[in-house]
């Protein structure tokens, strides 16, 4: 981070133009220092999105040479990296974003091949007994949006084979209240995935699945983000947040100065349900929000169930609300 910071300064100290402090945080926060992303990253602040030599490069400026880069900027190293990602090995780079505690052993050959690539790094743990575990991470947030990105259009592609809501549906229950109204945006996705079914449509049909046939957690993640952009896409901002680098996906919704949180997870059994609740209210308190949903895959379609399982909870002031979404 010191090199980050140093090479930055010098930039400063040579071109008279300021650099908000904030700015080469998130820049090795998104990189982890991988000089090749550190250096395509000044170029596009100092250069392509350069706002003027008498304005300071701020976080506004960042923000948009995120999404830029997240989107629509050319980088041969990056597009490289996805393609490798995209190869034989790609189930394995699905399962780190269901799952934080995947092995990291460079004899694996799945494992050493991503490493070697620039895809995935190597985490140390410490268990209960003080033993060391070495799980796999991946190299940086920014590659781990940009392959989240390109997973979702490999493996749900680019298109709703249907429309995403109903085309009378102004979401007015979403959006004109105080709050944005996630519980009712997740129910309209349920409601997407039962017209889905009317049509004969099995989105889940050949899609990657964890050892005991259940789906991945990932897929459900993948197709409810692509929904959300073909929903809401036009008036809002859907943003994948990576917290552990691995496993942990939550998607922020912006909406002008209204935010939300949806936490996906997949069904496992009852206890696990309390723990989500849990840790959904701990992770909203940390982000200053009071609200945040949990959208959870269950691998049956009994209504009965689905609606026990789903609830809403108070837990130090947070609302939490579990909706369960039938993945059959």
């Amino acid at each position: 981070q010191e090199e980050v910071i140093d090479l930055y300064q010098q930039y400063q100290d040579e071109s008279g133009q300021k650099i908000a402090d904030e700015v080469v945080e998130k820049v090795f926060e998104f990189t982890r220092g991988q000089p090749g992303l550190v250096c395509w990253f000044g170029e596009l602040l100092t250069e392509t999105y350069n706002p003027g030599i008498e304005t300071t490069i701020d976080i506004n400026v960042w923000e948009d040479v995120f999404e830029a880069a997240v989107y629509k900027e050319w980088n041969n190293s990056v597009l490289n990296l996805i393609k490798k990602a995209k190869g034989e090995y790609q189930n394995y780079v699905i399962e780190l974003f269901s799952s934080q505690n995947v092995s990291f052993t460079i004899d694996a050959d799945w494992c050493s091949y991503l490493y070697l690539n620039g895809i995935i790094d190597e985490q140390v743990n410490i268990d209960q007994s003080g033993k060391k575990n070495y799980v796999c991470i991946f190299s940086s947030p920014f590659i781990q949006r940009r392959l989240y990105n390109a997973l979702t259009v490999s493996i749900i592609g680019d298109r709703m084979p249907i429309p995403s809501l109903d085309p009378l549906d102004e979401l007015a229950d979403v959006f004109e209240q105080k709050e944005l109204n996630i519980p009712a945006l997740i129910e309209k996705y349920k409601d997407y995935l039962k017209r889905l079914k009317a049509r004969g449509i099995n989105p889940w049909k050949e899609q990657p699945r964890r050892t005991d046939l259940h789906l991945t957690e990932a897929v459900g993640n993948f197709h409810l983000y692509a929904w959300l952009q073909n929903a809401i896409g036009r008036r809002c901002v859907i943003s994948p947040e990576f917290p552990t680098g691995n496993g942990k996906v939550d998607l922020h919704i912006k909406c002008g100065e209204k935010k939300g949180i949806i936490e996906v997870k997949s069904f496992i059994d009852a206890y696990q349900v309390k723990e989500s609740i849990l840790q959904a209210a701990n992770y909203a308190k940390k982000t200053g929000l009071n609200e945040v949903t949990v959208a959870m895959f269950a691998p049956f379609d009994d209504e009965t169930i689905l609606e026990k399982l789903s609830r809403k909870e108070t837990i130090d002031s947070i609302k939490v609300t579990i909706i369960t979404i039938p993945w059959t």
